[in-house]
């Protein structure tokens, strides 16, 4: 990884954020409108052309599923439920927070409604490894909040099956509909629909590049929950980090795909050094090493600031997807992070845990969007809906201010409407 000195933040930050290739616009594009206009058949000549999958049936039938139970073992199971078990309990929760409430003023009563939204598409990552624990992330929490339609999909592999153990999650989180689709096309037909899935009110979860660009492009059709493109991990450690513990954690996010983004933010020189030498040495003992030298090659970074303070800035205008702090002041530095979708906090808290077993959830936003929102949850499922009821009374009690601001927006017709029934 390279080692670079910061002086200033913010143009160290434009040079640092990894560029998006314009022509991947153009061929997401193209997919999207073929899906729209031609759907199943356009989703499974995809199919064809990405995996080498002939699908002749897109959805998942009870058979398949009752044979990917008897292909996974209890071991498998087991931890399955036990990270199930975990995310429902934190997004109860959430859930309960979320009561009906009525408020009255001046004879008119307003009544708040939490209700979840009717339908949900669960993209599902897979390629280059699969992802059961991405499954429990986005179903468990729409299955929490209520929502009766909760669409699962995922690519199939060469020979038109989704893994196992994927199919197995989905079931046992209550998944209403599993589909042999991946990439665009997936994201296109939930947005759009084809005669074999319907389309869903939003769509969540993580992918790739080119499904993060997807779910932006159809967010006027349907609703997204946020852009969760290729693994963000960013660290901050002083010089009472253990380097070790550093070197394994950002090898270990870096091990998703070549484009994740990965790095660390220090002020001691003497980590920044060890780190690199850490995993320099490891590199040639690990299991999907290729993966993991282009990406922290490609994209890694690591930064040595001046002070607490420029590292505190630097985080804050990345906003990683995962951030790990991992300094003698974590708790302090903390309070002061806004942008990031996920803080681990100490040397036992690896991001590599939390994206199966701390009861936490892994889709986090990135591309920023940390600045705006954090990891999804009940409340990505869950609309607000407003009852008013007003009286004669309480109209007449506001009519002469009406009529003021009515006017001041040029818009009478809309005092009219009042005046009318108070005469």
């Amino acid at each position: 990884m390279k080692i670079h000195k910061v002086t200033n933040v913010e143009q160290f930050v434009a040079k640092i954020i990894p560029k998006q290739a314009q022509k991947n616009k153009t061929i997401v594009e193209t997919i999207i409108k073929n899906v729209q206009k031609n759907g199943d058949s356009s989703v499974k000549k995809y199919e064809k052309k990405f995996t080498g999958a002939a699908i002749s049936n897109l959805r998942v039938s009870k058979s398949e599923i009752k044979n990917a139970y008897s292909r996974v073992s209890k071991n498998e199971i087991t931890a399955l439920k036990l990270s199930k078990n975990k995310v429902e309990k934190t997004e109860s929760v959430i859930k309960n927070i979320f009561k009906n409430k009525k408020i009255n003023q001046d004879g008119v009563q307003i009544l708040k409604k939490f209700i979840p939204i009717q339908s949900t598409g669960c993209y599902i990552p897979g390629g280059l490894a699969r992802y059961p624990s991405s499954v429990i992330m986005s179903v468990i929490p729409a299955k929490v909040a209520g929502v009766k339609r909760i669409v699962v999909v995922s690519p199939p592999n060469s020979n038109g099956k989704i893994d196992p153990l994927t199919i197995v999650a989905a079931d046992i989180c209550g998944a209403t509909e599993i589909y042999k689709t991946g990439g665009v096309q997936a994201i296109a037909a939930l947005s759009f629909g084809t005669k074999s899935i319907s389309k869903v009110d939003k769509i969540v979860g993580p992918g790739g590049a080119f499904v993060t660009l997807a779910k932006s492009l159809v967010s006027d059709n349907t609703g997204i929950d946020m852009l969760a493109g290729p693994t963000e991990l960013g660290i901050i450690a002083d010089n009472s980090a253990n380097p070790e513990y550093i070197a394994l954690d950002l090898i270990s996010q870096a091990e998703h795909s070549s484009d994740t983004f990965c790095y660390l933010i220090t002020n001691s020189e003497k980590t920044a050094k060890l780190v690199n030498q850490i995993i320099s040495k490891l590199l040639p003992t690990i299991q999907r090493q290729d993966l993991v030298k282009s990406s922290l090659s490609k994209n890694g970074f690591i930064a040595v600031c001046k002070n607490n303070s420029d590292m505190i800035n630097l985080i804050n205008y990345l906003a990683p997807e995962h951030l790990q702090i991992m300094t003698k002041t974590a708790k302090s530095m903390s309070s002061k992070i806004t942008s990031s979708g996920l803080v681990l906090l100490g040397n036992y808290s690896p991001s590599s845990a939390s994206d199966y077993l701390l009861g936490s959830n892994h889709i986090l936003p990135t591309n920023g969007f940390g600045k705006i929102r954090g990891s999804l949850s009940v409340i990505d499922f869950i609309k607000i809906n407003t009852e008013v009821i007003a009286s004669k009374t309480s109209l007449s009690k506001i009519s002469k201010h009406l009529d003021t601001l009515t006017s001041a927006e040029g818009l009478p017709n809309h005092y009219e409407a009042v005046r009318g029934r108070l005469q």
